[in-house]
């Protein structure tokens, strides 16, 4: 999808390239916005470097002209004898013109693109595309401004009775116009004004009063829900958790923003496209929030809201309290267990957290096949008693059969241990020759079974590997650079005891922020002080790349492993053979 698409072609959404700013960015009142009107006349030809003879542009903003722009431009060819019928522009006016390279930077700095300006054209993908054309040929970026288009905005303002057609002389004509279209750039651009102002009257009654609005001109939402976004007034322009209330009082959804008002009222615009989440506004008869003092606060009091509250209309609520961990039974004769409560002092030998049950049993699944370790839950004596005959699993060299020869299956527990406390090197070898052996015989299948069990045995670990530190830390206390400013936070146990915002020194802010912070003791079970979505959440923060630590009392390092298994990325579905499959494996 190109950059310059329509308004509301991309509402919400971060540009893929970074060259278009989206209408989330953009808490801009219409009165405040700086619309660029511009209107080209070309040679007729497809967009090229040189296809521009005419520019005219009109900078307007609250219903006032600020400025205009107009140019004639040498294309360096001939003026078709059709666009000279049309326009009226020569080859020999256009031949005492300037290049469009002494044209164009000067047209660039005239549109001053920024967060509230908006270039308007109709049929915004004819003259943007030329003007695209023109910057690539000068080895000039294309702006990052957002482009509106009056032709299709005007099928929405306008009914077939009022305008046959969307033509800028047929819009010009219905809107009154003081100036009629006449196929020069400066004419039709001032056209193009009095048209675009005529349309923002027709949709301010209907609360398009915000650049975000124009998203439900160009693509209509309910005017019943429209009509609610002054449930936006009165919230904060500040990060912060915001609440969906519905008609009994209870939550129906919970939500973080870095602007609070600004997320809220897209809500009730084009910007927002999940169906079950507009059910949800329309049930919804206020909102809710509570202010933070950054972002990081935010998104952590969020994820409590959810797990207290279950607002129907969250995904995240559905997830289960505690992540199941993959750990060794206390017994003569070990075995794999998943389970939901884990020692704190036992973490270090535990493998999780797995985001689901079923990903824990595909882990176990190698593990045990790894390392032959048994399966069957019965529990076995130190020593084997007497005719005792082994299952089936030992015929198949998958079990080491502790239930006849107790001393030869010692190692596989120790093996199994290994495994849970991080040593992944011996397991990766070995998975991989397997999938390397199944490629080549073809039975891509198995393969592909075999391969998830050992992504999920991998994810796990790393996972575990960025909570660990932080699950262990008695405090750890980091800044984080934001702007001109800091973000603090002090982290106990793996829980966010409290957030804090400095101009300048973060020194004196943390040890400000610790007198204040929540006191954590130190839990028996993983999680008993924060949920790992929690965790999880400040080791992505604290691991960012503009994080500083400040201070650190903890029993590892804030650090990953040496032999980390965030060495090993696990080979994709087409994986077809050994080399494919060990590319980037660790050593």
């Amino acid at each position: 999808m190109a950059d310059d698409d329509p308004l509301g072609a991309r509402v919400g959404r971060a540009s893929t390239r970074g060259a278009q700013l989206a209408f989330d960015d953009l808490g801009v009142p219409l009165e405040e916005a700086s619309f660029v009107v511009v209107d080209l006349e070309t040679t007729g030809g497809r967009p090229a470097p040189n296809s521009i003879a005419d520019i005219g542009a009109v900078r307007v903003r609250g219903g006032e002209t600020l400025g205009e722009f107009a140019t004639l431009v040498d294309p360096g060819e001939p003026i078709p004898a059709f666009i000279t019928a049309l326009t009226g522009i020569t080859t020999a006016m256009a031949l005492s013109a300037p290049r469009i390279g002494e044209v164009l930077p000067s047209f660039m700095e005239f549109l001053g693109p920024g967060p509230d300006t908006v270039l308007v054209a109709h049929n915004a993908a004819f003259d943007v595309g030329h003007l695209r054309a023109a910057c690539a040929g000068l080895g000039m970026a294309w702006p990052k401004v957002r482009v509106l288009d009056t032709v299709k905005l005007a099928r929405r303002v306008f009914t077939r009775d009022e305008a046959p057609n969307v033509k800028l002389s047929t819009l010009a004509r219905v809107c009154r116009a003081t100036v009629s279209p006449t196929h020069r750039a400066l004419d039709d651009a001032r056209a193009t004004v009095d048209v675009l102002h005529a349309m923002l009257a027709r949709l301010g009654p209907l609360g398009v009063t915000h650049l975000e609005d124009l998203a439900s001109a160009a693509d209509p939402v309910p005017a019943r829900r429209r009509g609610k976004a002054h449930l936006a007034e009165g919230l904060p322009h500040s990060p912060g958790v915001y609440r969906f209330i519905g008609p009994a009082g209870d939550v129906l959804y919970v939500g973080t923003s870095a602007n609070v008002h600004r997320r809220v009222r897209q809500y009730f615009t084009a910007a927002e496209t999940r169906r079950r989440i507009a059910e949800m506004v329309d049930l919804a008869v206020r909102v809710e929030a509570k202010p933070t003092a950054t972002v990081l606060e935010a998104g952590v009091l969020e994820l409590r809201d959810i797990a207290r509250l279950d607002p129907p209309y969250n995904r995240r609520s559905r997830r289960p309290d505690r992540l199941p961990w993959l750990v060794l039974t206390e017994e003569a004769h070990p075995r794999l267990s998943i389970t939901r409560a884990v020692l704190l002092d036992r973490v270090a030998d535990a493998l999780g957290p797995f985001p689901s049950q079923a990903q824990a049993r595909k882990a176990a699944r190698l593990v045990a096949d790894d390392c032959r370790l048994r399966t069957c839950t019965a529990r076995l004596p130190a020593i084997p008693r007497a005719r005792v005959r082994a299952c089936h699993l030992c015929e198949l060299g998958r079990c080491s059969a502790p239930c006849v020869d107790a001393e030869g299956a010692r190692r596989a527990p120790q093996e199994a241990a290994a495994i849970l406390a991080g040593a992944c090197d011996g397991l990766w070898k070995r998975q991989t020759a397997r999938l390397a052996a199944l490629a080549e015989l073809e039975r891509f299948e198995q393969a592909g079974a075999q391969r998830d069990r050992l992504g999920a045995v991998l994810a796990a670990q790393r996972r575990k590997e960025r909570l660990l530190p932080l699950l262990l830390s008695r405090e750890i206390v980091a800044a984080r650079r934001e702007g001109s400013g800091w973000q603090i936070a002090a982290i106990r146990y793996g829980r966010l005891a409290g957030t804090a915002r400095a101009q300048a020194h973060p020194l004196c802010a943390a040890e400000a922020l610790l007198a204040v912070a929540e006191a954590v003791g130190r839990p028996r079970l993983v999680g008993g002080a924060a949920h790992p979505e929690e965790t999880e959440l400040l080791a992505s923060w604290l691991w960012s790349r503009d994080t500083r630590l400040i201070a650190v009392s903890g029993e590892v390092p804030v650090a990953l492993p040496r032999r980390s298994a965030a060495r090993f990325r696990v080979p994709g579905p087409q994986c077809g053979g050994e080399a494919a499959c060990q590319a980037d494996g660790g050593t």
